[in-house]
């Protein structure tokens, strides 16, 4: 076999699902005492991946499935999430989170930023674009697509102030659905998988707080076409794994390259394999098929996240003081019954 970055990233599938289920049956049991694990499923590949690797190693009694619609998701997102919960033979909890993200002012904000740019109101939907990518060097723009009820569209460039408020607002949504895996989590006394793979762990694509709080992170390490690899290996259905990645987080249709990401994903998973085995922009060019310029740009783009999103990484900071350290210790019977430390 050629020694080339896209047979780098080929794996032993069967290996790979045997090591890291063994990893999260002592993680689950010795590390985080708890009985099982809780997993939101939103018909995507990585939330799909990691039920099945979690059916794998605890069994499906240990394993309750979690799906959030609401009133801008897509329907088929349940639907998927519905149909791989009984091929796993899983319980699966549907939480409507509408009322609360009404309650929390996450639809009327948003708005309230959009109309101060363009006409919007009832049967309006929206989305975020960022435009850059393989030919630019610049930063990429962020702009905002907005369709009327009659289909007509609009395309907006966005201002600091209302990008950050639109942002900041849908974010109520990946916030509150992690409010609620806790939730399924604590009465259950389980532990919550975190979905991300390795790029969008690496680039920061989540929201902290929100998808990227979890207890485990078992594909963290994988790239999304490892992903694949095991996704066919664990039975995962061919429509999940012909579906195209979204966000599924705004009203209109919105992909996962057009937000965040400057490649189609396995393009990418290959740029930054490169990047990171040192790989100089023309050798991986030769490689890809791609100019030693367009690779370049790529480079630039994964150490421009990597450094914006390194504050989603950091833990809550503390002030160093000797006279006051963190000591760890096993909690008394009854702070550990109420959830609390002592």
């Amino acid at each position: 076999m050629l020694n080339t970055v896209e047979n780098r990233l080929r794996v032993d599938p069967e290996r790979v699902t045997e090591e890291i289920s063994a990893v999260l049956r002592n993680q689950v049991a010795q590390v985080l005492r708890r009985s099982g694990l809780v997993v939101a499923m939103s018909g995507g590949i990585d939330s799909s991946v990691c039920a099945a690797l979690a059916v794998k190693a605890l069994g499906p009694r240990r394993v309750l499935g979690l799906a959030f619609p609401e009133r801008e998701s897509d329907n088929e997102s349940l639907v998927l999430a519905a149909r791989l919960a009984r091929k796993l033979d899983i319980e699966l909890v549907v939480e409507d989170i509408t009322p609360a993200l009404e309650g929390a002012g996450c639809y009327a904000r948003r708005d309230k930023a959009i109309e101060r740019l363009t006409p919007y109101g009832p049967g309006w939907r929206s989305k975020l674009v960022f435009e850059g990518g393989l030919d630019t060097d610049r930063l990429p723009l962020s702009h905002l697509t907005v369709s009327s009820p009659a289909g007509d569209t609009n395309k907006i460039r966005l201002p600091a102030r209302e990008f950050r408020e639109i942002v900041a607002a849908t974010n109520f949504k990946q916030r509150v659905r992690t409010m609620m895996t806790y939730f399924h989590a604590d009465r259950l006394q389980y532990a919550v998988m975190g979905t991300p793979n390795r790029l969008e762990y690496e680039l920061g694509f989540f929201v902290k707080g929100g998808d990227g709080l979890a207890d485990v992170k078992p594909i963290a390490h994988l790239y999304k076409s490892q992903v694949y690899q095991l996704a066919e290996h664990l039975g995962v259905p061919a429509e999940i794994r012909s579906r195209v990645p979204t966000t599924d987080t705004y009203s209109l249709p919105q992909t996962q390259e057009e937000f965040f990401f400057s490649l189609p994903l396995l393009e990418l998973d290959l740029v930054l394999q490169a990047h990171d085995e040192g790989s100089t922009a023309e050798e991986t060019a030769a490689e890809l098929g791609l100019t030693a310029v367009q690779v370049a740009h790529v480079f630039r783009d994964i150490d421009r996240k990597r450094a914006a999103t390194r504050y989603l990484h950091q833990p809550a900071l503390l002030v160093p003081s000797p006279e006051h350290r963190l000591r760890i210790t096993s909690p008394s019977p009854a702070s550990a019954a109420s959830g609390r430390g002592e």
